[in-house]
């Protein structure tokens, strides 16, 4: 850097900063400062020319008077004068002004890009670096449209001075992360990567985080750089720490260098040739022997640096999961940190060894460690500590230990933060579930868990045990008895009310014949606690107690009693006092026969993926320890050896939680049908209409997403894919409903919710792993037509299951837009297209009419280009409900009363786009003899005429 001047010092400068730090009060800090820019302004206003100089003090005090925060509006065409000065502290100043206080839709951003130009042409490297730096410090969308394709070719260039190419790397990175559509991909590619083997250890830094960056989005162009960071990593981890001198860091060589070339090589598998793997194996070693030395100083920075290399490696063990001796004594090595004084050491440790529970290769390691995560647990100070270690015990856990972790969680349970007791209660509930060899020891589990904690218990919890109850015989009785003896405790959770409840109305018969438990005994100590419970329990005991009718006649009377009582028959409550009406009702006139068979038992319910994992993964989010879950599965499998599917943490009846995070609420356990099991499927129950009451589909209904014919058409290859997966039959399901599967192969399901109002919408859109190997560089992009402008937010591969598609509809259009997914899967990319369900009629809003304004208008559109009709075949049976449901679907408004025939039907809305709004009449004429259809559109433009027309008839 140029040295600089005695004249540079900036006098005056000095003397106003002086000033203003010495303002006794707000009022006179404003007046010295407006004294100031009245001078500076009458300056710069004058005839008198300024030299560089003057024009470089008074920028800086602009500059130094907008920091303070006062509003700056003038001053900015001197700043931009400086850039073309010869000196450098004018140029630097002007620079300075301009990162900070020029924005994007400035007047004068082309005069600044051609200053900038200039600097990057004048081969001067003070220079460049300057415009560099501006460029990334403003980093805007304007900025990378007029230099990302620039910046490469100044990167890569022969000539290009080291320093000049550590700004331009870290320069395009910061216009590739904010605007990576236009940074072009090209021959530039190839040669960036080779400056992993630069002499300059700076230039190789600012380059691998550069490359890092782009591999994650684009891995197949960068994949010869695994190589090269091999050997570069091999170089540093074997020598000396005098070899590299300047980037020693306490006695560490090049740390930060070291954890980035870890993490480029955890874009990609492992390497394929056996002399790069075997490279990268004796790195690892070394860096795992390094990491048993004694300490070359007893400085905090060299441990820092040294375990943060050692953490980053133990990172890329975890990821490649290869090497069964690398992860055991990755493993060990964490082991011993567990025990470390220094906190943050512990919390690393835990949460790394969280993910080496997952390997088969050093589970039976970690589980080694057990007793001191136990002790970690019962005498850490910090409560983030003592989450990991409760989140390492969740993944250690397997059937040979299940009962003593569920023991200590529990124990743990009565003093644990109130922060995380609700995440601790659904592991004990999964884990009880999971590993139960003896059902009898899960009954007892969840209701300790209840006793212990039952304002954490959540639902999905205890509806959870009382599925399992009830889909095995062998369990009720032991549970009936279970249940009644905790109800017996002077104060019992309102939940443990709940599960006592609901199994003694189905299971109550079993313990009747022991007179401590007889029917009178079992309702009365039901009863006791009626008064203490919120209105939902209420209402489940009073469905308990008309079961006890149909079980225990005896005491039917008295029953009727309760129910025929003022308090129930004139409850404020509304649906306490309809069950009381009805039930008292049903218990009155119905026969034997008849209650026996209205009130007959639960029958068992389909084995189905637990409602409490998903839970779960929904409170600790993606990408978590939780998510280890679907990689353990298989292996899990195999410890359990068993196949029953209640070990497998499968079958609900209640609806998802994704479904309360879609806002569909939540529905209570009823005696109706159970909804169907979809074999494989991830994300079904956040699609389902009616979660609680599906009837089993049929092959050809209307709502059987499932789609086994789709895995045929995968796309995996190398290229692009030109081929979209049309889906014709799924898509056009979505013309009538807004959530549904849209796409399933053997490795990928998505799922799709939106909502949409007036001319705008948003897409929730759901990805599902169907595999246990983690998906790569998943990366979907959304391609749509002008008339349609759509946002998605895109999230780091495979870290996410959730999107958000937020859609306009500028104007009408034809086309829907195609959402491309790639994504590396086992080492193999894979590339393929869906076609969005986002339609014309999405941006329906319906509209009441009259009889008589309908016909006046259908009679104003009565141009031959305005009216579109077809008649076609009924495709499904001809019912008036089922039509008037895809109508109203459809987004029209259903007129009632309106057309002189009653068996027609006719709806109107508008069509909101940005730019129009357009009016829409339909009119349905069935012909249930001839089992056909005639479907008249009119509108004010034919091509949305003949859209509507289209789209609408596929559904009948």
């Amino acid at each position: 850097m140029p040295a600089v001047s005695k004249g540079d010092g900036m006098r005056g400068l000095a003397v106003f900063i002086s000033d203003i730090r010495n303002c006794k009060s707000k009022e006179a800090e404003i007046k010295r400062i407006n004294k100031e820019l009245a001078n500076i302004r009458s300056k710069f206003k004058g005839d008198k020319a300024l030299d560089g100089y003057s024009k470089k003090k008074y920028v800086c005090k602009l500059l130094f008077i907008f920091l303070l925060g006062h509003d700056i509006d003038f001053g900015h065409m001197e700043a931009v004068n400086l850039l073309s000065s010869n000196r450098y502290t004018e140029k630097q100043i002007g620079y300075l002004f301009i990162s900070v206080l020029v924005n994007s839709n400035s007047e004068l951003i082309r005069l600044i890009n051609n200053a900038i130009k200039n600097d990057l042409a004048s081969r001067n490297p003070t220079f460049m670096g300057l415009a560099l730096h501006c460029i990334a410090n403003v980093g805007s969308r304007e900025m990378a449209e007029a230099f990302a394709g620039e910046i490469p070719k100044i990167l890569v260039a022969g000539d290009t001075m080291d320093s000049v190419k550590q700004s331009a790397a870290l320069c395009l990175l910061r216009l590739y992360r904010t605007s990576p559509d236009l940074v072009p991909m090209g021959d530039w590619t190839s040669r960036v990567v080779h400056l992993l083997n630069d002499q300059h250890l700076g230039v190789v830094t600012a380059a691998t985080s550069l490359i890092t960056t782009l591999a994650q989005k684009n891995p197949e162009e960068f994949k010869t750089s695994v190589s090269l960071a091999v050997s570069r990593l091999s170089r540093i981890v074997t020598s000396a720490s005098t070899d590299l001198q300047d980037y020693t860091y306490y006695f560490v060589p090049a740390p930060w260098l070291s954890v980035k070339l870890l993490r480029l090589l955890q874009c990609y598998p492992p390497p394929e040739d056996p002399a790069v793997r075997g490279r990268l194996t004796e790195c690892l070693e070394t860096i795992l022997n390094k990491a048993q030395e004694p300490p070359k100083s007893k400085k905090v920075q060299h441990s820092n640096a040294k375990n943060a290399v050692l953490f980053e490696a133990i990172s890329l063990i975890i990821h490649h999961d290869s090497e069964p001796n690398l992860l055991v004594r990755a493993c060990n090595q964490l082991g011993q940190f567990l025990q470390h004084r220094e906190t943050n050491l512990r919390y690393l440790a835990l949460e790394s060894m969280c993910t080496l529970a997952s390997s088969e290769f050093s589970h039976e390691a970690v589980k080694t460690h057990i007793e001191t995560v136990i002790n970690a647990l019962k005498t850490e100070r910090d409560v983030s500590v003592r989450q990991r270690a409760v989140d390492l015990l969740y993944a250690m856990c397997d059937r040979s230990n299940a009962q003593q972790i569920v023991a200590e969680m529990l124990n743990y349970l009565e003093t644990a933060d109130y922060s995380i007791r609700e995440e601790i209660v659904l592991k004990v509930a999964i884990l009880a579930e999971k590993y139960a060899v003896d059902y009898t020891w899960y009954v007892d589990t969840i209701l300790n868990l209840i006793r212990i904690a039952g304002d954490y218990v959540s639902e999905e919890v205890w509806y959870r045990v009382i599925q399992i109850v009830i889909n095995r015989d062998d369990v009720q009785g032991y549970a009936a008895k279970t249940v009644f003896e905790a109800l017996q405790a002077p104060a019992c959770h309102e939940n443990l009310v709940k599960v006592g409840g609901y199994i003694l109305g189905e299971f109550g018969n079993l313990i009747a014949g022991d007179p401590r438990s007889s029917p009178l005994i079992q309702f009365n100590l039901l009863h006791s606690k009626f008064h203490l419970c919120s209105v939902p329990t209420r209402a489940l005991l009073l469905s308990t107690y008309i079961k006890f009718v149909n079980l225990f006649p005896e005491i039917k009377t008295t029953i009727q009693d309760v129910l025929r009582s003022d308090s129930q028959l004139k409850n404020a409550d509304v649906e306490l006092q309809q069950r009381a009406v009805e039930y008292l009702r049903l218990s009155t006139i119905a026969s034997t026969d008849i209650l026996a068979t209205v009130l007959e038992e639960m029958p068992p319910f389909p084995e189905r993926e637990s409602s409490i994992l998903a839970k779960l993964k929904k409170k600790k989010g993606p990408g978590t320890v939780t998510d280890l879950e679907e990689i353990k599965k298989e292996r899990s499998f195999d410890m359990n050896g068993s196949a029953e599917p209640a070990l497998n943490a499968t079958a609900v009846t209640t609806p998802s939680p994704l479904e309360d995070l879609l806002g569909l609420g939540a529905a209570p356990v009823t005696n109706i049908a159970p909804p169907p099991s979809f074999n494989g499927s991830l994300l079904v129950d956040v699609f389902l209409d009616s979660p609680s009451a599906v009837a089993p589909l049929a092959p050809g209904s209307d709502d059987n997403f499932a789609s086994p014919d789709l895995a045929s058409s995968e796309v995996v290859s190398e290229e692009p894919a030109d081929t979209v997966h049309d889906a014709d039959e799924l898509f056009h399901k979505f013309v009538c409903k807004n959530n549904g599967v849209l796409f399933e192969n053997q490795l990928l399901q998505i799922g799709l919710k939106s909502e949409f109002r007036q001319n705008l919408g948003r897409m929730f859109i759901f990805y599902g792993n169907k595999t246990s190997t983690q998906f790569l560089n998943f990366t979907p992009t959304v391609i749509c037509s002008d008339d349609l402008q759509s946002n998605i937010l895109k999230l780091d591969g495979g870290a996410q299951v959730q999107q958000v598609v937020n859609i306009e509809c500028v104007s009408d259009f034809m086309e829907a837009p195609i959402l491309n997914i790639q994504f590396r899967y086992g080492g193999t990319f894979q590339n393929l297209s869906v076609k969005l369900p986002i339609t014309l009629n999405k941006f329906f809003q319906p509209t009441e009419m009259s009889s008589q304004d309908f016909f006046q208008r259908w009679k104003q559109l009565s141009n031959p280009k305005q009216e579109v009709q077809n008649i076609f075949k009924a495709k499904h049976p001809m019912d008036a409900e089922i039509t008037k449901a895809k109508i109203i679907g459809f987004g029209s408004a259903l007129l009632e009363e309106v057309d002189p025939n009653p068996a027609n039907f006719v709806g109107a809305g508008i069509i909101h786009t940005k730019t129009t709004q357009i009016g829409c009449l339909l009119r349905l004429e069935p012909n249930l003899q001839a089992q056909m259809y005639r479907l008249t559109l009119r509108t004010s433009k034919e091509a949305v005429s003949q859209r509507l027309c289209d789209l609408l008839s596929e559904q009948f």
